[in-house]
């Protein structure tokens, strides 16, 4: 069952992924299509889960499950994974790579490889205020207190000087 994102409990539990580059107009409007219909068929073992989606900074798609309405299982995660994918391959774009970074420079968003993330730190580059995403966070709530915050305060701080 679809509902508009901003209408889920702070609790509702989301998965994040980031595209290495920002969506156009038409590819914005292809996932929004897409992910409407996933979510409003989305199941856990045939009952019906509750959904939402946004997205953010045209690069950024996050799925959102209230829990206390229905949980998420193995199967219903599974198959959110394999929509995102469909995604990726539809638009020839990469989501899934969990050792990319995201983080701000000014107003850019910047996705570059673990690697180069941490020699960006090295060389001060990237420091303790630098805006990160935290694609990690849980829950919505986390999404909108811990999603966007400064490096010093992300698990990125461990590559800080």
């Amino acid at each position: 069952m679809l509902v508009d994102y901003n209408s889920l409990p702070d609790t509702s539990r989301v998965w994040v992924y980031q595209s290495d580059r920002k969506f156009n107009e038409e590819e914005l409007s292809v996932i929004r299509k897409n992910a409407s219909e996933f979510i409003e068929t989305w199941t856990r073992h045939g009952d019906q889960l509750k959904g939402g989606f946004s997205i953010k900074y045209d690069q950024f798609l996050v799925l959102a499950i209230d829990e206390s309405f229905a949980n998420a299982s193995g199967c219903s995660i599974d198959a959110s994974v394999r929509f995102v994918k469909q995604i990726e391959e539809q638009l020839s774009v990469d989501m899934m790579n969990k050792l990319n970074v995201s983080f701000k420079d000014g107003s850019n968003i910047n996705i570059v490889s673990l690697a180069d993330f941490q020699k960006y730190a090295r060389e001060n580059k990237i420091t303790n205020e630098t805006i990160v995403f935290n694609n990690m966070v849980q829950t919505k709530g986390e999404v909108e207190q811990n999603w966007e915050v400064a490096a010093k305060d992300s698990w990125h701080s461990r590559f800080l000087n």
